[in-house]
């Protein structure tokens, strides 16, 4: 039987945990080609300080700032066959990982599969196959270089892993074009200091805007974080106040909330999240649909149940990113090599518009349909029953659990915390 090939793209976390374990199958699998657009491994944690284009004229696609310190400890958030080096602090600088990511890729000998520099074009879907008396779709994957320029190459599966945070999300805002200062998203936001002395109202009161909002406020500027959250209850630092959302600029340039306060500022910084966006895909072609916030239908929140041999990985939000990722590709590649049968196309889709109407009816959000927060536990779990691998240890949860309880008792000190995996189901604080 003839081995299959996949392609990934993207060479960042979720593109390196795919490439690792599809290289740990080389009796199914031949060796994966990784296309990447930088020249680095890493994705959102290579730190640039340019905010538009790269040397060779590609976006900037990471939206890390100098300071970024992970909120999640580091014995959370490793790869579960991989821990981080034990002599670090659990909450690391975003410069440790990218180097543990390094060490991810020189250890399982990625790199020679990698494709540095290459952009992909285009990914279609090619029907039918034939695969005795069974259709079997392949893909036809055009990518360019500056080197060899476009060439097209078949696949029997992709991995799409090309990150979600390169694409601003900027709201619409009446009167946006009489704001009269410096208006910029959390994406091109790299350090507090040009910002030294300023008024900035920052939009939205995530884990982003509350970081950067607390940075601003340390070196002098009067920051008015604007959300329509429940109103934070924690110390915030003098400097930072609290407003509702904006409701729209007046003609004078001013700010008007909802509660129909004024204000003036110098700056607007949006820190309201990312739009998926896949140029290298035609939704319709795939029966999907693509928005901003949500892409639907994903069976298993991975596959178009048109086509299950394209897997979306780490698309969902408020997780446990590396150990989501470890869970996905596991499982994706159970799916190829036929040890997870999938339901029928109909099935999948039907499974997947009940799932949504049950968030629906529960108040969720449809931009929010993809947030798993205390589901990824479970989600993670039925992902490891199903394709037969080791879920998860109880201890990932516990600690992440624990983690958040300590963020919302004080953003700013919980950073100070270390913590040690003594077994699959226990953690223990070792210092303040």
């Amino acid at each position: 039987m003839a081995l299959q090939r996949v392609a990934v793209i993207g060479a960042g976390a979720a593109g390196l945990c795919a490439a690792r374990h599809i290289l740990s199958r080389p009796n199914v699998f031949a060796p994966p080609v990784v296309f990447e657009l930088s020249g680095n491994v890493g994705g959102t944690w290579c730190y640039d300080e340019r905010t538009s284009t790269l040397d060779n004229e590609q976006p900037v696609l990471s939206s890390m700032y100098k300071n970024l310190k992970t909120n999640l400890p580091k014995e959370v958030m490793m790869f579960p066959d991989f821990p981080f080096d034990p002599e670090l602090s659990s909450f690391l600088p975003h410069q440790d990982v990218l180097r543990y990511l390094e060490k991810y890729c020189h250890s399982h000998n990625i790199q020679p599969h990698i494709r540095f520099n290459t952009k992909v074009e285009h990914v279609k879907p090619v029907v039918p196959k034939t695969d005795g008396n069974k259709e079997k779709t392949s893909w036809e994957v055009i990518s360019s270089d500056a080197s060899s320029g476009q060439k097209t190459e078949s696949f029997d599966a992709v991995f799409v892993c090309s990150g979600h945070y390169s694409d601003p999300h900027i709201p619409d805002i009446p009167g946006m074009d009489n704001f009269k200062g410096q208006v910029l998203h959390s994406h091109s936001y790299r350090y507090p200091e040009p910002f030294s002395g300023q008024s900035v109202v920052v939009l939205g009161a995530k884990a982003s805007g509350l970081d950067i909002s607390i940075e601003l406020a340390k070196v002098g500027a009067q920051v008015t974080l604007s959300h329509g959250l429940p109103r934070l209850t924690f110390p915030l630092p003098s400097g930072i106040s609290q407003s509702s959302p904006i409701m729209a600029v007046e003609e004078d340039g001013r700010i008007r909330f909802q509660d129909d306060s004024v204000s003036e500022a110098e700056v607007l910084l949006f820190c309201t999240g990312y739009n998926f966006t896949f140029p290298f895909l035609n939704a319709a072609e795939l029966s999907l649909q693509i928005q901003d916030h949500l892409v639907t239908p994903l069976y298993r929140f991975m596959m178009p149940p048109a086509f299950p041999s394209l897997f979306f990985i780490g698309i969902c939000k408020i997780i446990c990113p590396f150990p989501n990722f470890h869970c996905q590709v596991q499982f994706a590649l159970s799916v190829l090599d036929g040890s997870v049968s999938l339901p029928s196309r109909c099935q999948m889709e039907d499974e997947v518009k009940r799932d949504q109407q049950d968030k629906l009816d529960q108040g969720v959000q449809e931009r929010h349909l993809l947030k798993l927060e205390k589901d990824q536990w479970e989600y993670c779990e039925i992902l490891a029953r199903t394709a037969g691998f080791k879920p998860l240890p109880p201890v990932i949860r516990s600690l992440y659990d624990e983690v958040w309880r300590q963020r919302r008792v004080h953003p700013q000190n919980y950073r100070k915390h270390n913590y040690r995996i003594i077994s699959d189901s226990r953690w223990e604080l070792i210092n303040t």
